[in-house]
Formats: structure tokens, sequence, C-alpha cells
């Protein structure tokens, strides 16, 4: 199996391995932060009314694996009106413990970007 952009979760020469393609954290970090967060209009490409498409959960979000240790790079969108520092918080917290407790990997960062604020 070619391992370039996957995380070996667990290996067995008996049972065969675990692999975790950086793309799934991708879209488990933009899921937990539009579905999850009030106020979070958009995860790069992904607004809140066309977050069923699960491909589109993983644009605008960078996850870098090293040693285990996950670092996870968001954009997203604010609502108008919900306090940007709170709903920001909100999602780090969200997306920190659900990476978390979805793949047993430690986070060691969610760092945000704010780049939209939508009016709708």
């Amino acid at each position: 199996m070619d391992n370039r952009n996957n995380y070996v979760l667990r290996e067995d020469e008996k049972v065969g391995g675990v692999y975790l393609a950086e793309d799934v954290i991708a879209t488990i970090a933009g899921l937990a932060a539009i579905r999850d967060v009030k106020g979070v209009s958009a995860v790069g490409d992904c607004a809140v009314k066309g977050g069923q498409n699960v491909k589109k959960a993983a644009k605008g979000v960078k996850v870098d694996i090293t040693d285990g240790v996950v670092t996870v790079d968001l954009a997203l969108a604010i609502a108008y009106g919900y306090n940007i520092p709170e709903t920001c918080r909100k999602v780090q917290t969200k997306v920190q413990s659900t990476i978390e407790n979805m793949t047993g990997l430690k986070v060691a960062g969610v760092n945000l970007r704010v780049a939209g604020l939508n009016m709708n």
C-alpha cells in the first residue's frame, strides 16, 4: 500500500494494517466545525446549506501529522452577528475533541483563519 499522505494507526503482520488518510482527518475537522458549531457559515468551499457534501468539507483544511500528533489549519467564514473569538474557541475545542475521539490521535493545535463574514 502506498503510505504517502497516510498515517499508520496500526500494523499487524497477522491481520494487516489500518491506515488513515490525511484527507479523512481534514474532512472530520471540516464537518465538526460546520455542523457542530453555531455561527460557522462555511469551511473552505463548504457552506452550511451545502454541508452534506463530505468531499467539500475538507477544502480549506490543511492537516499535518508528525509522530502521531495532528496540527490542523482551517479557513472558515463566520455568520454575521456571532462573536468571532467565542465562535473560534468553540470550533477549536470541537475540532480537537472530534479528531481525538474518532481517530485516537493527539491534536496539538487547531489554527483558524477567519476568511469571510456571511451576511445571510
